[in-house]
């Protein structure tokens, strides 16, 4: 039972910043019906970016958020007008596979050369602090980490729905014809949700280098893990996003922790195809063009 507890501890902390990380993923592809096979890359790039502010400068990667997540915005709306607007609206749904995946490849070898593939980590002062709270063990930079991703959905939470833009965005996922009837620059709001998508890579990929050891090549597992979400949740759905991540990120706690840590990379795995057996468009989805 003790070990049981401690894993759904440990994959409830987690499961934020995989939410966080999915959620950018969700938003892509409510506003552009695209795939960004690239989210996991920019995840790792941002951590790369904080490993660097804070092995060259002494910024704690939690305070470099802001810089990161204003550079990736800035990278996100790039790879949108650069690579993703000259595709025609009905060829997209599937050259955009190939080219978010180039686009990551693209990325690995920036981070390859630059940073060459070494694992790297960022070892803060506070890397190995925990709370020991009824026994259970409590490590201080998962809670930072917990804390700080549900602030980052709260922000885009409030985008989405308390501002014009964010109905501008919500319209177009909706229904972009009717949305640009009614005014709405469809390629803007494209290019700004991409660039929001790839802003939350950013906040997550500076957390994520603080939890896990990572390499150029680190993406490969992350973007299997996303997908693994957004599907589970269902595809549009940053709600869904969010329970999906829940879902996998305490299944695969628990399994490591009470059975195998061998067993618990699959687990998530199961868990979609058994979800997507049952209900295809997963637990949130629907069958048609759907809100976020």
């Amino acid at each position: 039972m003790h070990a049981l507890v401690q894993g759904l501890i440990l994959g409830i902390l987690t499961a934020g910043v995989y939410a966080l990380m999915a959620s950018g993923q969700t938003l892509i592809f409510g506003v552009m019906k695209v795939v960004n096979l690239a989210q996991g890359a920019m995840v790792i790039l941002s951590a790369y970016l904080s490993y660097q502010l804070f092995t060259s400068f002494g910024i704690d990667p939690l305070l470099a958020i802001p810089a990161t997540t204003v550079v990736m915005f800035v990278l996100g709306v790039v790879v949108q007008l650069v690579f993703l607007r000259p595709l025609r609206a009905e060829d997209r749904s599937e050259l955009s596979l190939l080219v978010t995946f180039a686009v990551a490849l693209l990325l690995e070898g920036i981070m390859s050369v630059t940073w060459s593939t070494s694992v790297r980590s960022i070892n803060t002062s506070y890397a190995n602090s925990s709370w020991s709270v009824g026994g259970y063990q409590i490590t201080l930079v998962r809670l930072w980490a917990f804390l700080l991703s549900i602030a980052a959905l709260g922000i885009l939470y409030l985008l989405l729905n308390r501002t014009r833009l964010g109905r501008a965005i919500r319209a177009t996922v909706q229904n972009p014809e009717s949305a640009r009837l009614l005014g709405v620059e469809s390629d803007r709001v494209s290019a700004i949700g991409f660039g929001l998508g790839a802003a939350t890579a950013a906040a997550a990929g500076s957390i994520y280098g603080l939890l896990y050891p990572f390499n150029s090549g680190s993406h490969y597992d992350l973007i299997s893990r996303l997908l693994s979400i957004v599907l589970l949740g269902g595809l549009g759905s940053i709600g869904g996003a969010v329970v999906g991540a829940l879902i996998v990120s305490t299944s695969s706690a628990v399994v490591a922790a009470t059975i195998s840590p061998s067993w618990s990379e699959m687990t998530f795995f199961v868990i979609l195809l058994l979800v997507l057996l049952v209900r295809p468009q997963g637990l949130f989805g629907t069958t048609a063009r759907g809100a976020i």
